[in-house]
């Protein structure tokens, strides 16, 4: 698949600006509780946004940082910036101060885009800045820093866009910090198209009838393609809400705006089946539910799509590649499994010394496709070792099938070696989630002080069943019968929740320290 962009480009003209030169103006692209915003409103709004990122000294490759929740203001501000040249970051809004700190001294950031819910934490992150020049407040902040509203209020509906190459830094996208801080992989103007074109357009044919609606948030790369910038490439439209995305919520929004797509992740999938009430609930108006950041276990697969008649289509991407580049696809799933790789990509599957190997064996992921970052910024001996050539090497552990389908095995970091043997902790959790009384399931290495790492489960069990030493004798007796003996897990620990990340995955780290 060959895909190719003018030499003079800006992402948010293929995103945005493109519908109102094809005539969409009038339609209806944004949904955000009672209001709804159609395209020549984005542009206007974008328009503006920009001017005002520009008046406070935002400039060509200038980084602008973004700290918002799924709101309108957030896409006029990423596509403001955008036409203006600056380089976006992304940054959860739900973090301390001296988080925000870090991002700030990192990125370098010349304007911050903030919530009024965040101007406590903001201005103690903010103090001593080298670099911010400016803060603009979505709210009503009129103190030392700047009103959003009221600055977007003195623009004109009009914005001289900056004259940028496709090559040209366009936005950092941030890794999830599974060890240290996350780094920021630095994409191109054509990069995040590129994979717009392959996998929303190629593979799951996103088209101008589709509204979606996302369990993550805007600031996480995985969001940011499917619930804005792929329906807005085709003309399609997006609902958004700022509330903590929970099963409650996700009914509710679907029952509201009847979306046709639903990103989501196996946690939330795993969640919305457990809620009371939950087959009765209607999803028709869904044609697919995405999801990623974590392989989504065969056994929650199969109760999804008998329960709502939905079916998922499981992927993995990172922030290394933008988005999506193994998934399954309609008329296409194996259960279980990552799926086959998009169109437009590579992958391999490769041994300690970068040697493929042959299928059914396990080995480290590579990936090559034109969306790949440039590096990651700060980071220049590990750029070299993630990007090399065409390939980008993942921290991902996979098996390739005969037929070309993908296994997911964990991440490098995470595999236990037992009894001198690699064990992949996914494969003894998607075990656990069979059992009748588990609900969720972690597995992480334990040393109980003989020097010797062997399994450990943290079980989230499900509503009715009590813990107690009788359910985890059946449950390590449940594993060793599915799963070679080595594999089952010495301890069982019983808990009310697993940590999360921001992106909605299994924090690992807070379970390994307990």
């Amino acid at each position: 698949m060959r895909v190719e962009f003018p030499e003079r480009f800006r992402m948010g003209d293929y995103f945005l600006y493109h519908n109102v030169e094809e005539g969409r103006e009038g339609k209806t692209c944004l949904y955000y509780r009672d209001e709804t915003f159609t395209y020549a409103d984005a542009v206007r709004m974008s328009n503006r946004a920009g001017g005002a990122l520009r008046e406070l000294g935002l400039g060509v490759e200038d980084r602008v940082m973004l700290v918002l929740p799924d709101c309108p203001e957030f896409v006029w501000t990423w596509f403001g910036a955008n036409r203006v040249g600056g380089v976006i970051t992304m940054v959860n809004p739900l973090l301390p101060a001296e988080d925000y700190r870090y991002y700030l001294e990192y990125t370098r950031a010349r304007v911050a885009v903030i919530h009024e819910s965040l101007l406590e934490n903001f201005t103690r992150a903010a103090e001593g800045s080298k670099h911010l020049r400016g803060v603009l407040v979505v709210g009503h902040e009129r103190g030392r820093f700047h009103s959003f509203p009221e600055a977007l209020a003195a623009q004109p509906d009009e914005l001289t866009p900056a004259d940028l190459h496709r090559d040209d830094v366009a936005i950092w996208l941030f890794t999830s910090g599974s060890t240290g801080h996350p780094k920021g992989a630095v994409h191109l103007q054509h990069d995040l198209p590129y994979n717009t074109e392959c996998y929303a357009k190629g593979v799951l044919g996103v088209n101008e009838n589709d509204l979606t609606v996302s369990v993550p948030k805007l600031f996480f790369g995985y969001a940011t393609g499917t619930n804005l910038l792929f329906p807005f490439a085709v003309g399609g439209a997006t609902a958004l809400f700022p509330e903590r995305s929970t099963p409650e919520k996700l009914f509710e929004v679907i029952e509201r705006h009847r979306p046709t797509i639903l990103t989501s992740v196996p946690t939330m999938i795993g969640g919305m089946l457990s809620l009371p009430g939950a087959a009765r609930k209607d999803l028709s108006s869904l044609r697919m539910c995405l999801s990623a950041g974590e392989a989504l276990p065969g056994e929650l697969y199969r109760r999804w799509v008998e329960t709502f008649g939905v079916e998922i289509y499981d992927g993995i991407g990172s922030a290394e590649m933008f988005h999506i580049y193994i998934t399954n696809r309609p008329g296409d799933v194996k259960p279980g499994s990552l799926g086959r790789v998009v169109e437009g990509y590579e992958a391999q599957i490769v041994d300690g010394e970068g040697r493929p190997v042959p299928a059914g064996e396990m080995g480290t992921l590579r990936v090559g496709g034109d969306s790949a970052a440039l590096c990651y910024w700060q980071a220049h001996e590990k750029s070299k070792q993630t990007f090399a050539g065409d390939w980008c090497t993942t921290g991902d552990q996979f098996h390739a099938d005969e037929e070309g389908y993908f296994w997911y095995h964990g991440r490098t970091d995470d595999m236990l070696k037992v009894s001198g043997i690699f064990v992949a902790p996914a494969e003894i959790e998607n075990c656990l989630l069979g059992h009748e009384a588990v609900l969720e399931a972690a597995v992480v290495g334990h040393d109980a002080g003989d020097g010797l790492v062997k399994p450990k489960a943290f079980l989230v069990l499900r509503e009715g069943r009590a813990p107690g030493d009788a359910l985890a004798l059946s449950i390590k007796e449940f594993v060793k019968s599915n799963l070679a003996p080595y594999k089952y897990p010495r301890w069982v620990e019983f808990v009310d929740s697993l940590p999360k990340n921001d992106r909605g995955k299994i924090d690992r780290k807070q379970l390994k320290e307990k």
